[in-house]
């Protein structure tokens, strides 16, 4: 990343300098993929919603760089792995469900059936009611019982 370089103001925002000494701060990266490819397509957007950089690969960046990055994409995507559905209170919507996730257990309400999208052939995006994403990455990993509830709503 020789032509770009990346840090933070006083204030914790990004702070993009590009070749031409040109600063943007404010700086927000954007996944192009971030489910499907979360490692390829990032974009380096001003404030105003301009793009300013795009990075085919997280990993052209150079070490600090892509920690600033990650940094700043984790603080603003927020989609849990679902890895198992222990219980569902209802087959009809709206319904709780018990689930365990990549960060721990919680519950989660399924308003209705369309709160359920599918991505790719074994991949589901589901909100729940106070519009978190939750992905299930790939159906036939989930175990059998998970597997049972969630077929009730596809």
């Amino acid at each position: 990343m020789a032509e770009v370089g990346l840090s933070r103001d006083a204030f914790g925002r990004l702070v993009l300098r590009l070749a031409d000494g040109t600063s943007h701060t404010g700086v927000v990266p954007v996944r192009a993929f971030p489910i499907a490819a979360p490692e390829e397509g990032v974009s380096l957007m001003s404030a105003d919603g301009h793009e300013l950089a795009w990075f085919d690969r997280l990993d052209v960046l150079d070490a600090a760089g892509r920690v600033l990055v990650e940094e700043e994409l984790a603080s603003r995507e927020f989609v849990p792995e679902i890895r198992a559905i222990r219980s569902v209170s209802s087959f009809a919507t709206p319904s709780s469900w018990r689930i365990e996730t990549d960060r721990g257990d919680t519950t989660l309400v399924l308003k209705a059936e369309e709160d359920i999208r599918r991505l790719a052939r074994s991949s589901l995006l589901i909100a729940d009611r106070d519009g978190i994403q939750y992905l299930v990455r790939d159906i036939g990993g989930l175990d059998r019982h998970s597997r049972r509830l969630l077929d009730r709503f596809l």
